[in-house]
C-alpha cells in the first residue's frame, strides 16, 4: 500500500483499472469528495454523520443513526443509496410486522409446489426505518443477514448480494411501545450515529431549499463493482503494530474489573467492549486513513472512529446514571 511497492495488486473495475494500489486509494479519496459533494446537494450540515456512513459502507459495515424526529435520518439513507448505483428497499418497523415479511416465506404456486417468495432484504441497501417499534422476534430477523450475509428459512440457505448494508435508524425520546434493540443485535453494528439539529446558518439553507417547487437530487456517482474494490481495498491497508496495540488497549480498557481497566472504567461502567470493537476500530481506522489520503493509518485515525464504534458496547452502572455522566463523556476520558 506503500509507493515502495508500486505493483502488489491490479483492481479492475467498471470504469477504470488500477495499475496499483497507490493509484486506487487515490481514487478512492476522489470518489469519497464526489459523494460528499452529490449528497450535499440534498443533505445540509451533516458532513461528518455522511462520512461515518461512507466509512461504514466502505468498511462492510452496518449503522444505527439515533436522531429526533425530523433530522433528515430517513432522507439521508435515501440520498445516499441515490448517489450509489445499488438496489435500495426500506422496511417500515411496526409492533405487527412479523419476521416472514422481512426474509420472505413459501407459498403454494398454481402447481401446489412450494415456492420461495423474497421478502424486502434482498437488496443492497436496506433502511431499517425505526427499527426499535418491532419486537425481539422480528428484530432478531436481522442477525443473521447483518453477520452472514444469508437468510435461512425452511432449511434452506439464501446467499444475499453483494454489497450489503443495513442503515437502521431509531429515535431517541418516544420510548413507549418500543423495544429496545438487545445488545447482541446492536453490536452487530458498525457505527452508532448520533445526530444533532443543525445549526441556525444550515437550518436556513435547509428552509430555502425545501420550500419551493424544486426539491435538489442526487446523482448515481459510484458502482457496486466500484464499492466492491474499495472494500477490499480497505482490507489490504497495512497497519503498523503500535496503532493495532492502541485499538486493543483501548477496547481493554473499556472492560471494569479486568487488568486493562482504568478508574474511570470501574467507577462509571458495567460491562465493557468485545473483540469485535477492537476489529472495527482498525478498519475504520484504515479507511479513515484513505480518505484523508494517507496510505496507512496512525494512532488520530483510531481516534476519528472510537466514539461512533464504542458507544453502543459498553454499558454504564447505575453510579454514571445518577451522576449523569454520559457515554460519550466517559469513552472522551478514556481516549
Amino acid at each position: 500500500m506503500t509507493r515502495r511497492r508500486p505493483n502488489v495488486s491490479i483492481i479492475n473495475r467498471k470504469r477504470m483499472t488500477f495499475s496499483n494500489e497507490v493509484e486506487a486509494a487515490n481514487a478512492m479519496k476522489a470518489s469519497f469528495k464526489a459523494l460528499q459533494a452529490e449528497i450535499g446537494k440534498v443533505i445540509v450540515g451533516q458532513d461528518e454523520v455522511v462520512k461515518q456512513v461512507l466509512t461504514a459502507i466502505f468498511c462492510q459495515g452496518h449503522c444505527l443513526l439515533v436522531g429526533v424526529p425530523g433530522l433528515a435520518k430517513t432522507l439521508l439513507i435515501q440520498t445516499i443509496s441515490s448517489a450509489l448505483d445499488l438496489n435500495f428497499n426500506r422496511i417500515q418497523f411496526t409492533p405487527d410486522l412479523m419476521p416472514s415479511d422481512i426474509l420472505g416465506s413459501e407459498t403454494l404456486d398454481t402447481n401446489r409446489n412450494f415456492k420461495f417468495v423474497k421478502g424486502p432484504i434482498f437488496s443492497n441497501i436496506i433502511l431499517a426505518d425505526e427499527i426499535n417499534r418491532t419486537p425481539p422476534k422480528t428484530q432478531a430477523a436481522l442477525l443473521e443477514s447483518m453477520q452472514e450475509y444469508s437468510v435461512t428459512i425452511a432449511g434452506q440457505r439464501y446467499a444475499l448480494e453483494r454489497p450489503f448494508f443495513v442503515l437502521a435508524t431509531q429515535n431517541p425520546i418516544e420510548q413507549e411501545g418500543t423495544y429496545p434493540l438487545p445488545e447482541a443485535q446492536l453490536d452487530r453494528f458498525m457505527f452508532n450515529i448520533l445526530l444533532d439539529y443543525p445549526s441556525y446558518e444550515a437550518e436556513v439553507q435547509i428552509v430555502k431549499a425545501t420550500t419551493t417547487h424544486s426539491r435538489p437530487t442526487a446523482n448515481k456517482i459510484i458502482s457496486a463493482e466500484e464499492i466492491k474494490a474499495f472494500q477490499d481495498l480497505v482490507r489490504k491497508v497495512p497497519v503498523p503494530d503500535n496503532v493495532i496495540e492502541y485499538a486493543v488497549r483501548l477496547v481493554h480498557k473499556t472492560r471494569p474489573r479486568t487488568s486493562g481497566a482504568v478508574a474511570d472504567t470501574n467507577q462509571y461502567l458495567e460491562w465493557g467492549a468485545g473483540p469485535r470493537a477492537s476489529q472495527y476500530l482498525v478498519l475504520g481506522a484504515k479507511c479513515n486513513a484513505l480518505l484523508a489520503g494517507k496510505y496507512s493509518p496512525d494512532i488520530e485515525d483510531v481516534q476519528a472512529v472510537a466514539t461512533p464504534i464504542l458507544r453502543h458496547r459498553i454499558v454504564r452502572n447505575f453510579k454514571a446514571e445518577a451522576e449523569e455522566v454520559s457515554v460519550d463523556e466517559i469513552i472522551k476520558k478514556l481516549l
